[in-house]
């Protein structure tokens, strides 16, 4: 059991807290740069995934998590990182230059957003959010001097100063691995600057925050242009990831990929968009196999039960028709997302930290600290 006694203000805004997690992030540092040496190379490209969306959560995180404010068009915001990437690179510019350029061509683009979406709130910003990631879907389709439309653009091996890193590479990996810490760092900056303090008052009552002399206006913009530039450098990840990029592939279910990630990781803490990105990339994979081996476990499961040859092939083909059925992924994914809503709001990193509570207070826990408390939504606070 660990008790804290914090002596000076400095304590309650110091990114890590005492010396255990020094040791705790160091080892998982450690754990991650040896990851690439001794896994498989699929296995390794799934942890590229992972990183990649883990920093679109980050940015969904400061928008959303720390805002309040919703956005179902960050596979737009994406899209323009990706292409931004994949032009420049077709004329001859460096890796070190579009890199940062296509983050701030895609928050400049992110504050535009922000503007027109000020006097917008809940649902209502929802649908200006997807009418954006169409009319940027649509752009990409019909510009076809820059984007090549429909035919999709290759993009090139990354090359920094004339030093190649295949998308299959640790270099490439690494380089996924340095940009998600990077980002995560500047998160926990900023949450404790005053402009992240600005971010928190604004979700948690705009009323209240406003009655304390914060602009709405100017920390929604900033929050929207935060967030698009750190899309934006995974975009450029992605692009070179991917190897290949059409309009096709940042339609309006990646962006619900992308809340996903923060809903089930937990939209109270940068960690949640690590624990969701790592449940979104690998559940896919995950449900992928249990679909095929669902029909042969059908029919294992007639032939150790007695049934009928005819009857057991007639489950399996049943069972093999369900497997296959369009809409079974989203349907599924649905599904999970209702059972976090219902039975954990807080996500991952909210059972996470209920769990380490439990031994952290061991034996000394009280059952009453660990019940499921109601959550309001906003215009249920006034009440």
């Amino acid at each position: 059991m660990r008790f804290i006694f914090k002596t000076d203000y400095d304590q309650d805004i110091r990114i890590l807290k005492h010396s255990g997690y020094w040791w705790s992030y160091g080892i998982l540092l450690a754990v991650l740069a040896a990851l690439p040496f001794v896994v498989g190379s699929y296995l390794q490209s799934q942890v590229v995934f992972v990183l990649i969306y883990a920093i679109v959560g980050v940015a969904l995180m400061i928008l959303t998590g720390f805002t309040g404010q919703a956005s179902l068009g960050h596979a737009a915001f994406l899209a323009i990182g990706a292409y931004t990437a994949a032009y420049l690179q077709k004329l001859g510019v460096p890796f070190i230059v579009y890199f940062p350029a296509a983050a701030i061509l895609t928050g400049i683009v992110g504050a535009m957003v922000g503007f027109p979406a000020l006097r917008l709130t809940g649902i209502y910003l929802v649908i200006a959010t997807i009418a954006f990631a169409f009319i940027v879907e649509e752009i990409l389709a019909r510009w076809e001097s820059v984007t090549h439309g429909n035919e999709g653009m290759r993009v090139r091996t990354l090359d920094i100063v004339g030093v190649p890193l295949p998308r299959d590479g640790e270099a490439f990996y690494f380089l996924c691995l340095f940009t998600l810490v990077g980002c995560i760092l500047l998160a926990l900056n900023l949450l404790r600057s005053p402009t992240g303090r600005a971010f928190i008052a604004i979700r948690d009552s705009e009323t209240a925050g406003k009655s304390m002399g914060i602009d709405l206006a100017a920390y929604k913009v900033k929050s929207f242009a935060i967030s698009a530039a750190i899309t934006g450098l995974a975009g450029v990840l992605f692009a070179h990831k991917m190897t290949f990029i059409s309009p096709e592939m940042f339609t309006l279910l990646l962006s619900i990929e992308f809340i996903m990630v923060i809903i089930i990781g937990g939209a109270f803490g940068v960690h949640g968009a690590v624990f969701g990105a790592i449940f979104i990339v690998m559940v896919d994979p995950f449900l992928t196999a249990l679909k095929d081996d669902v029909p042969v476990l059908a029919a294992g499961i007639a032939s150790s039960l007695g049934m009928a040859s005819d009857a057991a092939g007639k489950l399996r083909d049943t069972m093999s028709s369900i497997g296959s059925a369009a809409g079974l992924m989203g349907a599924i994914y649905g599904l999970i997302i209702m059972m976090f809503i219902l039975f954990e709001p807080y996500g991952l990193y909210g059972r996470w930290l209920k769990v380490k509570l439990f031994f952290q207070l061991f034996p000394l826990y009280k059952k009453a600290t660990f019940k499921r408390q109601k959550t309001y939504v906003k215009s249920e606070r006034n009440r």
